[in-house]
């Protein structure tokens, strides 16, 4: 394999993880707009026919509470779809890298060529930990923003619920 497949597959890595990112916020926007339009068209309604009394409010209040509980958890389900999935192609680029930094060698006679065929070799093998380690700690740290953003979502839907 040559420095340019390896980069080209570092680049499809990065390509994946970003997509699947997008393609949350994606999620997230749209099914946010809904629940506004339906929330706030819900309560002018109620609010023109002047039949607010307590009882409905608190309905309602537990009803957004549980609708952000819902929300909360199917973001959760995405986020960890699209994890899974960037782990598998982080995972598919790492064993690539170790094919790759296995198979450098420099067979021959000449002492010279073998001794910078395997410079070569641990040069790659090192490229190879050092892309292994930063994928997971890149998804490491996509797992956990995903989960404090949508964490800091719900909490924020509970509360217009609340407020509202």
């Amino acid at each position: 394999m040559s420095p340019w497949t390896v980069a080209a597959a570092v680049v499809l890595l990065l390509g994946s993880h970003w997509t699947a990112y997008q393609h949350g916020r994606s999620v997230e926007h749209a099914d946010a707009g809904t629940a506004a339009a339906q929330r706030d068209s819900g309560d002018r309604l109620a609010e023109t026919l002047g039949e607010r009394s307590a009882r409905d409010k608190e309905q309602r209040r537990a009803t957004a509470q549980e609708e952000a509980r819902a929300h909360g958890h199917e973001e959760h389900q995405v986020a960890g779809a699209g994890a899974a999935g960037a782990d598998a192609a982080g995972q598919r680029l790492h064993d690539d890298a170790s094919d790759f930094a296995a198979t450098v060698s420099c067979p021959g006679t000449d002492t010279g060529a073998v001794a910078r065929g395997q410079a070569a070799t641990r040069a790659a093998m090192v490229l190879s930990d050092l892309l292994a380690r930063a994928d997971a700690r890149a998804g490491e740290l996509a797992k956990a923003y995903d989960g404090a953003r949508i964490a800091g979502r719900q909490c924020e839907r509970e509360y217009d619920g609340l407020t509202k």
